[in-house]
């Protein structure tokens, strides 16, 4: 699965939090918040948004010096394609090669916008970058939802 390419290949997404609860068996949502969007693709996807690595971004892009001295960690984003990098990211006007996931935030895997993104002068200002992501077969959330493995919340950008 890859994520649409942007807003024009997808309906406006639906983006909900699930919180895992103690009992849910899969150890890769231990403790997980997942940023979930529906729409985006044939079953639900999304990101564990508070899951950092060990590993620094700047391991990620040596030749963006200005990332050296900076301690922002890549986020484990689920254990499904884990060579696949998305990001999410704030932004006052739609960018291309996004999708708008929550007012005001966007979610891409467009290796140019993430270098653009990288040039500003605060690179990793309202950017998040994940590796890997989290995502359901048809019915299979639904499943985990009535075994009562995930709480709701609702999504805030201002979170």
């Amino acid at each position: 699965m890859s994520w649409p390419a942007s807003a024009d290949d997808t309906k406006p997404a639906t983006t909900i939090l699930l919180v895992a609860r103690t009992e849910l068996p899969d150890s890769n949502f231990k403790d997980a918040v997942v940023l979930v969007m529906n729409n985006i693709a044939p079953a639900p996807a999304g990101l564990i948004i508070n899951r950092p690595t060990r590993t620094p971004v700047s391991e990620l892009f040596p030749d963006v010096k200005r990332l050296a001295p900076l301690d922002d960690k890549v986020y484990f984003g689920g254990p499904v394609q884990t060579e696949t990098v998305s990001f999410l990211f704030r932004a006052d006007t739609p960018p291309e090669h996004a999708i708008p996931v929550l007012d005001g935030v966007y979610l891409s895997t467009n290796a140019e916008l993430l270098r653009k993104l990288l040039g500003r002068e605060k690179p990793m200002e309202g950017l998040r970058i994940f590796i890997g992501y989290s995502g359901w077969g048809p019915g299979q959330l639904q499943a985990e939802n009535a075994r009562g493995d995930w709480t709701h919340a609702p999504a805030d950008a201002r979170a």
